[in-house]
């Protein structure tokens, strides 16, 4: 186990090889490195009823070309390509479940700001990874802060893409709010409307109504965001896309946040405003996207890409020390993940 909590495996692929891990390596002179130049996707695979399978793969991988295309880096692979190349490098690591990161960069090869010629790197890594809020966190809810730094302005950057460079903003937040007490923090745009977490999407329910913010607000259109808004509506729950002041976080029945890396998460104070224990509509939210994510509900079955049995012995158990370690508090990885 690495010091940063990432678990080191075999495999990862680079550039359209399966390169050793301990070999997967950049310059330092590469152009991403230092101005920001990249985009990627999270991920992950669940071990559900049906054997191991990619929750949403074509959706994120698609985003993942819209994001790059934005920034002018043409993807060398098709979907199709990095699909599979993904689940190939799930079999030989050994592993049933994982979390997924893709990411497309400009490499080594050119400086300054413009740089069009500059080779565009590709890499896939994957690794054993559970809840970014913790198991505590998505049964009992976590506590927000509304951060002082506002969601990049759509004037500036490019919001709904997710590029590497866009994420010192979700860092900065982030930052806050953990050395202040709180587990995660909530951005507001530029007109001072709600917007999402520092890398999840965000939902307020009141009087029976499930509402989340607009793409005007800035959001990242988040994988598990839409997911949630369709299950929502098949569960007979009305749900609205709107403009959502800071001030109805506070007199909120429930809110609660979507993203990949913390799948769903329910919200039980914001600025320690207290909401309670977590409500009806987000446990049964909660309970039938979990159903999704593992193939226990059918209707969702176009959602999950079978990945096949592992091709190599599944890596081992932690050690008795490291279980010890991280139970005291061994830092994890602190990926900034999206939605």
């Amino acid at each position: 186990m690495a010091a940063s909590g990432i678990e080191e495996l075999e495999w990862i692929w680079m550039n359209g090889e399966f390169v050793p891990w301990q070999d997967a390596k950049v310059h330092v002179l590469s152009h991403a490195l230092h101005y920001g130049t990249g985009v990627f996707e999270g991920i992950r695979c669940y071990d559900g009823d049906q054997g191991p399978a990619v929750f949403r793969h074509r959706e994120h991988l698609e985003r993942l070309e819209r994001s790059a295309e934005l920034y002018y880096m043409k993807i060398p692979y098709s979907v199709d390509e990095l699909a599979e190349s993904t689940r190939e490098l799930i079999r030989r690591n050994g592993l049933r479940s994982c979390y997924i990161r893709p990411l497309v960069f400009r490499g080594y090869g050119e400086m300054g700001l413009y740089a069009s010629h500059s080779e565009v790197d590709v890499t896939i890594a994957v690794w054993p990874w559970g809840a970014y809020l913790g198991e505590e966190g998505k049964k009992v809810g976590i506590k927000a802060k509304v951060s002082s730094w506002r969601r990049i302005s759509p004037l500036s950057l490019i919001p709904q893409a997710k590029a590497s460079g866009q994420y010192l903003n979700s860092i900065l937040a982030k930052t806050e709010a953990a050395d202040s007490g709180y587990d995660e923090a909530i951005l507001l745009d530029e007109r001072g409307m709600v917007c999402e977490g520092s890398g999840e999407n965000i939902f307020v329910v009141r009087d029976g109504e499930v509402a989340t913010p607009p793409s005007v607000a800035s959001i990242l259109d988040g994988i598990s965001r839409r997911s949630i808004m369709k299950i929502a509506k098949d569960l007979g729950y009305e749900v609205v896309v709107r403009d959502i002041a800071r001030g109805e976080l506070y007199q909120a029945d429930e809110v609660f946040l979507t993203g990949t890396a913390a799948e769903m998460v329910p919200v039980r104070s914001v600025d320690q405003h207290d909401l309670g224990e977590p409500g009806e509509i987000t446990r049964s939210l909660q309970e039938r996207f979990e159903d999704a994510l593992y193939g226990r509900a059918p209707e969702y079955g176009s959602w999950l890409d079978p990945v096949g049995e592992p091709t190599a012995p599944a890596p081992p158990e932690p050690r008795p020390d490291q279980v010890q370690a991280e139970e005291i508090g061994e830092p994890k990885p602190r990926i900034v993940e999206s939605q």
